[in-house]
């Protein structure tokens, strides 16, 4: 793991340095030295105006509330923000998650490791979680993320939004990220596991791309839940029969 200094992290770190454990398509992600957290920073996102930075630390807060009721206790975790100010002199809003030792994120998951039984689990908190979310985009107008992605470091995100990278970003949109190659649910290392989404961010998009984005969803939502059936539950099914007649 990579460790990173920036003053920014002074409220949950006292020498300012945490450990880098992910990165997605806007947030780069560290966890306490004490293991007990993750602090989510969007670093392009600051801004020295502190007023600024609280109208929008309270945008997704309120965001955040919305996608955690919408998808019920069972599967989300809290998510705090806190304003602070970076070696630079940019205030930005921090978001603070409680760290899930033991967690996965879905695209990390061998399905051919996890029981027959917990599998066929998996498949129906899946269909949950995504009818949730398909009654939170026509109660609220919003959508939470349920796919997420993936990058190593800020230089590589910002190198794949170029212009030459788009017929990559498009394919893998709409065909190689399904459900189960998520990278915002994660399954818990408790007893039983939980699904839960980590991800509470909003599409910061103009109406139009919120439109065709949300209506694109909606399609891949009936595709995966053919993904479902056929990856975890019609399988499961099967060797769960085949040992209840062994």
């Amino acid at each position: 793991m990579e460790q990173h200094r920036n003053e920014v992290f002074a409220p949950i770190d006292i020498d300012h340095v945490l450990e880098r454990v992910a990165g997605g398509n806007e947030t780069e992600v560290y966890r306490s030295d004490d293991h007990r957290f993750v602090v989510k920073l969007k670093g392009e996102l600051g801004s020295r105006d502190a007023q600024v930075m609280l109208a929008d630390a309270r945008r997704m807060q309120q965001a955040a509330r919305r996608f955690a009721a919408c998808l019920g206790q069972r599967h989300a975790i809290p998510t705090y923000f806190v304003l602070s100010r970076d070696s630079k002199g940019f205030v930005h809003a921090l978001a603070i998650q409680p760290y899930l030792a033991n967690a996965r994120v879905l695209a990390e998951i061998d399905w051919q490791m996890i029981d027959p039984a917990q599998r066929r689990q998996i498949g129906r908190d899946l269909r949950h979680i995504i009818a949730r979310a398909v009654e939170c985009l026509f109660r609220t107008g919003h959508l939470p993320d349920l796919y997420g992605r993936v990058s190593a470091n800020p230089a590589e995100r910002q190198r794949r939004k170029q212009l030459r990278y788009l017929p990559e970003r498009i394919w893998s949109f709409l065909v190689k990220r399904t459900i189960l190659h998520s990278q915002n649910l994660m399954l818990t290392g408790e007893e039983p596991p939980r699904l839960v989404l980590i991800d509470y961010d909003e599409v910061r998009r103009h109406p139009l791309y919120r439109v065709i984005y949300f209506l694109t969803r909606l399609v891949l939502f009936g595709r995966d839940l053919v993904v479902i059936w056929w990856r975890l539950e019609r399988r499961a099914v099967r060797e769960l029969r085949s040992n209840t007649s062994t």
